[in-house]
């Protein structure tokens, strides 16, 4: 049996292939490839750098959008926790722009927390090495807002609409759009992205509003949802359009 694993090294990507055997176990990097110093400048580089890749041509409407703040749990915020997102630090400033111009404008903001059972896990309890549960301090929404200024919901899969009302509640409130930001980039907030486009929603991506464990995985979602799924943005081009809404 041949097995493939990408291993990231100091040195940069490598893809070994083995007959039967297993390379050297791969050591995830984490590294801050955001800062609030670097952010601004870094994502109008990454927007760039997609551009060519771009398909979507869908013009963002304010009143019809909502903003999908996804996972922001202590648990990845935490420099204590060992799923700490080291560049997520640099994202919330904007995040909290965001919420607040929503907020202030009458729209939709939708925050969500992982929480997961044995029962509800599936493949998430292979996948990785624990899971987070309900008791867990770390679980907690880690803003610093009043989160029920918008609508709490809780998941159980990277996809945020499946098993919860996410869908209805947009509905509901006539949304036709979704602004996603949070945590992780290629984890729930890609699959929640992909999942609201097959459901017919337009999709704008938070370029600086988005984090993960190190670049490769941010640049790697970009440029897949750029091609077929979603918008990247900034947070700037958002805000100076719900401001003019």
């Amino acid at each position: 049996m041949r097995v493939r694993r990408l291993c990231s090294l100091a040195s940069g990507w490598i893809n070994p292939w083995t007959d039967g055997i297993l390379p050297v176990k791969c050591r995830l990097m984490k590294t801050d490839y955001f800062s609030l110093d670097t952010i601004e400048n870094k994502a109008r580089e990454m927007k760039r750098s997609i551009a060519p890749f771009l398909r979507g041509q869908t013009t963002f409407a304010p009143p019809r959008s909502a903003l999908l703040v996804l996972d922001m749990q202590a648990y990845f915020l935490d420099a204590s926790s060992h799923a700490y997102v080291p560049a997520a630090g640099a994202i919330l400033p904007n995040l909290m722009r965001l919420v607040r111009a929503y907020v202030g404008n009458g729209f939709p903001v939708v925050f969500t927390r992982h929480i997961n059972t044995p029962g509800n896990a599936r493949s998430m309890s292979v996948w990785w090495k624990d899971l987070i549960t309900a008791d867990d301090p770390l679980s907690r929404v880690a803003l610093p807002v009043d989160i029920s200024q918008g609508r709490l919901i809780e998941k159980s899969q990277y996809d945020a609409f499946h098993g919860t009302d996410l869908e209805s509640f947009l509905s509901e409130k006539g949304v036709r759009q979704v602004v996603v930001g949070g945590v992780m980039t290629h984890l729930c907030c890609e699959t929640t992205a992909r999942s609201a486009f097959v459901r017919g929603f337009d999709v704008f991506f938070l370029i600086d509003g988005t984090a993960t464990y190190n670049e490769q995985f941010h640049r790697a979602t970009l440029l897949n949802l750029a091609h077929g799924f979603a918008v990247p943005v900034t947070t700037d081009e958002i805000l100076a359009e719900v401001k003019t809404s």
